[in-house]
């Protein structure tokens, strides 16, 4: 049987049966997930990367590694300045292996006013 769809091919190939592979492909994934989700918080806002460098106190370059998908050394306190930054709050979640195995959809976070005015605690909205 012919595979039609490249992308099957090449898991079955290189993936399929080897689960150490499988859980560096998700790992990239995640890293992946978050550095666009950097990039289109920061675009969003219609600030450049040295714009938000200034607001969080570091240096564009150390944005750009961040909007890298093979960046690896994302902090918990780095994420939070750039919340801030941006007027949002930073939500940290345990998952089980495998369960995010895709990118999410692109999702929006209420901006930290929305939530004081509605006494309510920021929420993903999609």
């Amino acid at each position: 049987m012919v595979e039609k769809n490249a992308s099957a091919r090449l898991f079955r190939r290189y993936y399929e049966g080897r689960p150490e592979r499988i859980a560096e492909l998700e790992q990239a994934r995640r890293s992946l997930t978050l550095a666009r989700k950097i990039h289109a918080l920061r675009t969003e806002a219609g600030l450049t990367q040295r714009e938000l460098a200034e607001r969080v106190g570091t240096t564009p370059s150390v944005i750009s590694r961040l909007e890298s998908d093979d960046y690896e050394g994302h902090s918990i306190a780095m994420l939070r300045r750039i919340a801030a930054a941006l007027g949002l709050e930073l939500e940290v979640e345990f998952i089980s292996p495998g369960e995010a195995s895709r990118p999410a959809p692109r999702e929006k976070l209420e901006s930290r006013e929305e939530s004081e005015a509605t006494g309510e605690l920021p929420v993903r909205t999609g």
